[in-house]
């Protein structure tokens, strides 16, 4: 069984800046196997996809909200995904998850449905304040 354990979350003003960490273990995980996403999901609202990255790192993909603050990274050796968030709004505030699915690449918009993937970790908290 895959497991996903998020870090990285916290309290921060408007403007400051967080990483994220999300470590995997487990088998079968194979890192360069999985495509990786960020999700996040704030209070009375669906969980929406904010960033994702192919099981190379090659290929990364963001939500149009956090473009140009946030970036998506992963260590396939180190079997970490990180998302590095700048310029951090209070719309920003949410309970990240970090989310692994089962093949190397996702083409589609499936690959923004958070249905589509297979292992969950247990979410962190980021809260912005103004």
């Amino acid at each position: 069984q895959v497991q996903l354990v998020e870090s990285g979350g916290g309290l921060v003003q408007a403007g400051d800046s967080l990483r994220l960490s999300c470590a995997a273990s487990g088998r079968p995980y194979s890192g360069i196997g999985y495509v990786m996403g960020w999700f996040r999901q704030a209070p009375g609202k669906e969980r929406d996809v904010v960033a994702r990255i192919s099981g190379s790192g090659g290929s990364t993909y963001y939500t149009d909200s956090v473009k140009g603050r946030f970036t998506i990274s992963r260590d396939n050796a180190k079997s970490t995904v990180s998302l590095q968030m700048n310029n951090l709004k209070p719309e920003d505030t949410a309970t990240y998850y970090c989310a692994a699915y089962s093949r190397p690449f996702c083409l589609g918009s499936g690959c923004d449905d958070p249905r589509t993937y297979d292992y969950w970790g247990q979410g962190t908290q980021v809260t912005v304040s103004s």
